[in-house]
């Protein structure tokens, strides 16, 4: 691996960085918080300065050019990294302690929507902007956004396209001939349903701050609300339907969007495996969870219909919005919730977990394998959506869900042995890995927040929340020798040098 290739990348990436980091500025200059724009001319200040001790003597185009997928890997990672550093870095200017500060970074820009936060009335509003944009601007992925505008990642962006979004190799298909229109037409709907849901809110009557701050976090898949009791505090069915339903969408294959939405062809949802089993999942969960409220005596049944299936859409979103306090839920129901805090919901959306094309894949591998018992020599390939997937790929998704669920299990018992409590190490556990925010422990749930955690705890949730929203690969590269074999570059010399 050549560095000079992912510190001449990275530094054109945090040139771009710190310029959005100067947006909230306008916002802090609208809502008349002067005082709020001194943070973020800090980080972006910082993120030009660091940009300019990364960049190296090269060709014009030739960092770009010339990277190979071990740098590409490498650029990301390190730029994720960065982006969280300097998201944390304004959190330390409102008055957060480093660790925290960095957790409510990473939470932000990763869409899990976990929080430290306790008392929300301390703080200026356009701190709760940051939080909603740094979601907004992970959901889609902040490099797919400069991928989409700037054309000198012409060559190397199919290569940055995949790396931050792993998972969507696993389906790849060309919605148009090259990666920057294929990027830009992602961002364009993605930021034309965000500014649709920003319109209804406000005509709904929710205010126009909060308007724009829940829709931001909402199309991400974030769950950050500058309300601190989420969209419980509004106490309005009509946002509470608005918001599932665009939470619905945002779970949605990007892909698929594309499709429906440019392109028109609306039966392409329903020729998709992974829709269907999507749809039919909140369907079956909502349904369960809704008779279990209702049986129970929780709820009526409008009532219980309709916070379960705001809850579902929530959780399998990985947005970690809350209705209601769900952790106040009876046992049987909160147990069924807790399943999708494993699965996820499709690939190539802003939802987080392991998503449902790898419980597909799992389950058509196991098939394979049992039928391969009674008939040997039989030939069993898999099919995704009637296309047979090749091996490599299958191999690759059954080796992604095995180190997932180990990662999963090494840090949950890590979390049950330092906090003493096996609900918030487990649910904790998997929320963070999963991106989606708060657990069902009354500590943690969707009332809670993590402040109370130990700093051990806190670091681990750091770990799993970047893990999880890079998909592994990034990290799993890490424990191959070939990612370490350096060469000579003119950055290592500068920093010898020092």
């Amino acid at each position: 691996m050549d560095l000079k290739y992912v510190f001449n990348t990275t530094s054109f990436i945090l040139k771009y960085i710190a310029f959005v980091m100067i947006i909230p500025c306008i916002c802090a200059v609208m809502l008349k918080e002067y005082n709020a724009v001194i943070p973020f001319i800090s980080a972006a200040a910082t993120a030009f300065i660091v940009s300019i001790f990364f960049k190296g003597e090269q060709k014009k185009g030739e960092e770009f050019n010339n990277i190979n997928k071990s740098e590409t890997l490498a650029t990301v990672l390190l730029s994720w990294i960065l982006f969280s550093l300097l998201s944390a870095m304004i959190f330390l200017y409102f008055g957060l302690n480093p660790i925290d500060a960095l957790f409510e970074g990473v939470s932000g820009v990763t869409t899990t929507g976990a929080t430290v936060l306790s008392d929300f009335s301390i703080y200026p509003k356009t701190m709760f902007f940051w939080r909603s944009f740094s979601q907004w601007l992970g959901g889609m992925g902040i490099l797919v956004l400069f991928i989409a505008i700037l054309p000198q990642f012409a060559i190397a962006g199919r290569q940055m396209f995949f790396a931050e979004s792993p998972g969507a190799g696993a389906t790849e298909s060309k919605l148009t001939p090259r990666v920057r229109q294929t990027a830009a037409g992602l961002w364009s709907i993605y930021f034309a349903l965000t500014l649709i849901e920003i319109f209804v809110l406000i005509y709904l009557g929710m205010p126009i701050f909060d308007s724009i701050c829940n829709s931001l976090s909402t199309l991400a898949g974030g769950g950050f609300s500058p309300n601190a009791r989420s969209i419980m505090g509004y106490g309005q069915v009509k946002f509470i339907w608005t918001i599932a339903i665009f939470m619905f969408i945002a779970a949605t294959n990007f892909s698929l969007q594309y499709k429906v939405f440019i392109k028109r062809k609306v039966a392409a949802l329903f020729k998709d495996e992974e829709y269907r089993l999507y749809l039919f999942m909140v369907v079956i969960f909502t349904l369960f969870i809704a008779l279990t409220l209702y049986s129970h005596h929780i709820y009526d049944m409008k009532k219980a219909v309709e916070s379960a299936l705001f809850q579902v859409l929530s959780i399998i979103s990985t947005t970690g919005f809350a209705s209601v306090d769900y952790a106040q839920w009876n046992l049987r129901a909160k147990v069924l919730l807790f399943i999708l805090y494993f699965t996820g919901a499709s690939v190539g959306s802003a939802s987080g977990g392991l998503k449902l094309i790898r419980i597909i894949f799992i389950f058509k591998y196991l098939k394979r394998q049992i039928s391969k018992i009674y008939h040997p020599n039989g030939v069993y390939p898999i099919k995704f959506n009637r296309i047979i997937v090749n091996e490599d790929i299958v191999k690759q998704l059954v080796s992604f869900v095995i180190f997932y669920y180990a990662i999963f299990i090494i840090t949950a018992v890590l979390l049950v042995l330092a906090e003493q409590n096996v609900t918030v190490g487990v649910s904790s556990a998997m929320a963070s890995l999963g991106n989606v925010g708060p657990g069902v422990g009354g500590i943690i749930g969707p009332m809670g927040n993590y402040s109370t955690l130990s700093v051990f705890s806190k670091l681990i949730f750091i770990f799993n929340m970047l893990v999880g929203r890079l998909e592994l690969i990034p990290f799993l590269a890490l424990l191959h020798p070939d990612f370490w074999n350096f060469k000579k570059t003119n950055n290592l010399h500068k920093i010898k040098n020092m």
